[in-house]
């Protein structure tokens, strides 16, 4: 059936363990992943609750393509009440991990209560152990999944946290197979403060469907169309974009973006990085005079014909490893929204300090984004002499200075002096030092790598992504490329997210989606994997419920229309140059049409009527 029809909950507070039936209906309305698990936390908690509070759960859901042929068929995503944001937040991954779970026999894993003390959970199908971890607790990610695969079973897949969930930095991530992770929101510390150090996981059940036969026609079918998929945004490439995908990984929106002028660069005070070639998928690639190149291959997750991960390593002899033989690995490298984050946002063209930081990222449990915002937040500060070093313990902050970067992230993941303190995410760090308008975020989360001057329609995606600032919640890239008007654009972003929250659910990524294959091929995958007789409209509908109960939970937690804003700078000082110069961001504009398309109140509330159609 696609599902596997069975939850595994573990209660840390009183060490128990069940295993119990999926609800059919609610899988039959929400899909899995995203939209399902979403309905189990609505159901199971006070959205009012402190994310770190033992009352807040998380949920690690899988969607009924997980774990299958279907291509990219291997994500998971975490839903819990943020820490960064304190909105509801659907984290998603990639790797093997999810397939691992949903091949034990689990569509959701439900974590409720606190340990005592360090534990992790064992999970070998039907077998699930909660097991001490104090011997883990205080070690990274790097440490412990080797340490969990050579104890356990070297075939096992493990999601943990570093030391950045166990301190409770408010932008820690849950880490799976090293350097994959559901990175955003703050997952990572709600883990943190459950004690819950590692989740080991080993499955050989496999995947039932409802019309296998059918099922794996449809499954080579979107795979063939997605390998020769075209995107509308002229991008002046040669190969399909699933092609350049492979060979640049999306790193190469790095030129793209600064070309355009939405390369967000020292704290979003320009829009164009003089340094954006050597961050770039160019200058990854490059074979310096002595051999060394940054870029060692490309890898994928599981099921994915498209492989747009990056694998790297630092130049042996560069500062940052140096003497240190343990950074002198291969793991992985930069991505688009790392090289933005810990390179233009930061001022830093240095590729190799760049991909350092991004180690400390992966080995200490820290989104990256989050990471390099908060980072550049903070040089943004001591720039302005609002902070010194006598508050960074002796570290120069300074937009460009490429070896502060590299010591102030490690600094970050070990909870170290200001490390700490960065930690606490941009908006609190700002708000800390009396500059809130300093936070280059949306409901305390930090933007991704577009500027939201230039493309208008991320803007509005920002505002009202219910996680807070997300690139992954709307698909307007096309429109925003192609004009930095608004027209159309509310519309877009309203529809893209619903058809968004639908893919979420179905344990796909969104890469084939958005970079050109016809949703059509994912709802006659669903359909022949579940059975429901699923048609597009019913799937865009499912994908339009989840969307409208997340925004119940956060109405329900305390946000307003209030929230769906935007930076300061981005509403009112124009960007200095690129194709948007002189422009600035109008959500003003689009954010009632947007509302009125949702069929929200003029505060933003769904409607008596929106929600009877949704049966919400």
């Amino acid at each position: 059936m696609g599902w596997q029809k069975q939850v595994l909950r573990v209660n840390l507070t009183k060490k128990t363990v069940a295993i119990e039936p999926l609800n059919m209906e609610w899988a039959m309305s929400y899909i899995g992943s995203r939209g399902l698990g979403s309905k189990y936390l609505m159901e199971e908690i006070d959205p009012k609750v402190d994310a770190l509070a033992p009352g807040n759960k998380i949920i690690f859901a899988t969607g009924p393509l997980t774990g299958t042929l279907a291509p990219t068929g291997g994500r998971h995503t975490v839903i819990t009440k943020g820490a960064l944001t304190g909105a509801i937040t659907c984290s998603n991954s990639g790797g093997k991990w999810s397939a691992e779970l949903k091949m034990a026999g689990y569509d959701l894993l439900i974590v409720e209560g606190k340990a005592s003390s360090p534990v992790y959970l064992l999970i070998r199908n039907d077998e699930v152990e909660i097991l001490p971890a104090d011997d883990l607790w205080g070690t990274s990610v790097w440490h412990t999944e080797p340490t969990l695969q050579k104890r356990h079973d070297p075939q096992a897949k493990v999601a943990s946290i570093g030391e950045a969930g166990e301190y409770g930095c408010r932008f820690a991530c849950i880490v799976n197979d090293l350097h994959r992770a559901a990175g955003r929101s703050g997952v990572g510390a709600v883990m943190g403060s459950k004690n819950l150090k590692a989740i080991v996981v080993r499955g050989t059940k496999g995947v039932p469907s409802y019309d296998g036969r059918r099922f794996m026609e449809e499954a080579r079918a979107a795979t063939t169309a997605l390998l020769e998929s075209q995107s509308a945004i002229d991008m002046g490439l040669d190969l399909s974009l699933t092609d350049n995908l492979t060979a640049h990984g999306t790193i190469m929106m790095i030129n793209i973006t600064n070309a355009f002028g939405s390369l967000p660069t020292r704290n979003n005070r320009a829009v164009q990085f003089e340094g954006a070639w050597d961050i770039s998928d160019e200058a990854q690639a490059e074979r310096l005079p002595d051999g060394h190149v940054n870029l060692i291959k490309n890898s994928a997750c599981f099921s994915c014909p498209i492989g747009c991960g990056r694998v790297s390593h630092v130049h042996p002899e560069h500062y940052s490893v140096k003497d240190r033989p343990e950074y002198q690995i291969a793991s992985g490298g930069l991505e688009f929204e790392a090289a933005y984050a810990l390179g233009s946002m930061c001022g830093v063209d240095d590729i190799d300090a760049a991909t350092f930081a991004g180690f400390m990222a992966n080995e200490h449990g820290m989104d990256p984004i989050s990471l390099g915002a908060s980072i550049a937040a903070a040089m943004e500060l001591f720039e302005e002499g609002v902070i010194t070093t006598e508050d960074t313990g002796g570290v120069e902050l300074t937009f460009g200075n490429a070896r502060a970067l590299c010591q102030i992230s490690e600094m970050v993941g070990k909870g170290e002096g200001f490390g700490k303190v960065i930690g606490l995410g941009s908006r609190r760090l700002c708000e800390k030092y009396g500059r809130p308008e300093f936070s280059m975020s949306v409901k305390g989360q930090e933007f991704a790598g577009y500027d939201a001057r230039a493309q208008q329609g991320m803007g509005l995606a920002y505002a009202t992504s219910n996680r807070g600032a997300c690139h992954m919640r709307a698909n307007v890239y096309d429109l925003d490329f192609a004009d930095t008007g608004i027209a159309d654009k509310a519309e877009t972003v309203k529809k893209s997210q619903d058809r968004m929250a639908a893919v979420d659910s179905t344990g796909m990524c969104l890469f084939p989606e958005e970079i050109g294959l016809d949703a059509s091929y994912i709802v006659t995958m669903v359909d022949a994997a579940c059975g429901g007789d699923w048609t597009m409209e019913k799937f865009v509908e499912s994908g339009e419920r989840t969307f409208n109960l997340e925004r119940q939970f956060n109405l329900a937690a305390g946000f307003t229309m209030a929230d769906d804003t935007l930076p300061k700078r981005i509403l009112e000082t124009p960007a200095p140059s690129g194709t948007a110069k002189g422009l600035v961001n109008r959500l003003p504009e689009m954010l009632p049409e947007y509302y009125g398309l949702r069929g929200w109140s003029d505060e933003g509330r769904p409607t008596d009527k929106t929600l009877s159609r949704l049966d919400l």
